[in-house]
């Protein structure tokens, strides 16, 4: 730390890091609280880092010794401007953030309290928002959501202090806990109100909460009943396209297209997305973005939707379409052109009239088909774009049509 020589008792054998507050655990190891929790309780480890023992309980016994050598140290160096790190408060109990519910339960008024409270345990490390998700919290944070609580609740965030709804602040604090896919499920078996409140934020939410809510829907319908998935409404679909089409962050697009891959395939989905004008969106999104896992996301959501005839009359509608998926060959990835390929197949199998297979000379289709035949080492993508060369060989493969260099590794 700054060329003074620290003992590496005081060094955390997970992170290698300083200890700010040094716990033993039943090996008899001493690890900083923060890094074995995080090791513990959000990696799902269930062993000593060290020893490699299996642990037989989580439990954590502060370490006072050598916290007090820790800060006796940091008081000697002090002119070295070392600050001494204050002693660790107590770690929370489930009794605690269980009786703190009850209360906001029965006196609305101590609601903003509450959520002030449980924001500052969520931030105190992966043990107490472990503790959050097993004493209530996850469903007195859900029914927050779903009430819509405008009650606005005086923040500290990177931006300085600032004001936001205890609606939004219960969705923060749910992101940051990380619920398990089993509450997750258990919340839907219940009831679906959670995910159409989450669907409501994802369209008129603000930026972060937005954010937090796609990622939680994801988590959701990953966790969801085949039934579930099948039976989602034509207007929460809509939803999330208007919001695709909306000024959100990018993560949030993302996650939102990630979603939208996890819906499509199930039941009548792809054709609610259609109706929901899905091709038209992204089709745009593909044209107003340069980022590479946005337009891999984009393409492998239209690859679905032109599994339908729907879906690729939408495609052909859009004057860009055919023109914008050619061009994404070779240029974002791999996995971007392998898909920009089967689309392009989708409609030369099923969609090829003769003005489609005009346009697709027009447009450099039939160029970058022969360009992936070359050079593409995918033999899959290379067989698509022969199978689709040969099957209009007879309106493509002509003098007037093609250059000679392209012409000659036409395939025969």
């Amino acid at each position: 730390m700054d060329g003074i020589e620290i003992s590496t008792h005081f060094l955390c054998p997970i992170s290698l890091q300083p200890m700010r507050d040094p716990v033993t655990i039943s090996t008899g190891i001493t690890y900083d609280r923060d890094s074995i929790e995080q090791w513990l309780f959000s990696c799902k480890n269930k062993a000593c880092p060290v020893t490699k023992q299996a642990l037989q309980d989580a439990h954590l016994t502060p370490n006072h010794t050598l916290r007090r050598l820790i800060q006796a140290w940091c008081t000697l160096n002090a002119s070295h401007g070392i600050e001494r790190i204050p002693t660790p408060k107590s770690p929370v109990e489930k009794t605690q953030i269980a009786k703190l519910i009850k209360e906001a339960r029965k006196l609305p008024e101590m609601r903003l309290k509450c959520l002030a409270t449980l924001r500052s345990i969520m931030l105190g490390g992966e043990r107490n928002r472990s503790c959050l998700e097993t004493s209530g919290a996850v469903e007195f944070l859900v029914s927050i959501v779903n009430s819509c609580d405008c009650s606005l609740l005086e923040v500290e965030s990177e931006e300085g202090p600032g004001f936001i709804t205890a609606s939004d602040e219960a969705l923060n604090i749910l992101y940051h806990i990380k619920v398990s896919g089993s509450s997750l499920k258990s919340i839907i078996s219940k009831d679906l109100a959670f995910v159409e409140s989450l669907s409501r934020v994802l369209e008129n939410g603000i930026h972060k909460s937005r954010e937090y809510a796609a990622v939680i829907l994801k988590d959701i319908f990953q966790v969801a009943d085949p039934i579930q998935l099948i039976n989602v409404s034509s207007e929460f679909i809509s939803q999330l396209v208007r919001a695709l089409s909306d000024d959100m962050s990018q993560q949030a697009k993302k996650t939102t297209l990630k979603l939208l891959a996890e819906l499509c395939p199930w039941g009548r989905n792809k054709i609610k997305a259609v109706e929901g004008c899905a091709v038209f969106v992204l089709i745009e999104l593909l044209l107003g973005t340069s980022e590479g896992r946005t337009s891999e996301l984009a393409l492998f959501v239209l690859c679905h939707l032109c599994g339908c005839a729907e879906g690729r009359a939408e495609l052909l509608k859009h004057g860009a379409g055919l023109a914008i998926v050619s061009k994404k060959i070779f240029t974002v990835s791999h996995a971007a052109s392998v898909t920009a390929v089967r689309i392009i197949s989708s409609i030369s199998k099923f969609s090829a009239t003769c003005r489609v297979l005009q346009e697709m000379l027009q447009v450099g289709v039939v160029k970058e088909l022969i360009m992936v035949v070359q050079l593409d080492c995918n033999n899959k993508s290379k067989e698509k774009a022969s199978e689709i060369l040969r099957l209009h060989s007879r309106v493509w493969r002509n003098p007037s049509c093609l250059p000679s260099h392209l012409l000659s590794s036409y395939p025969s």
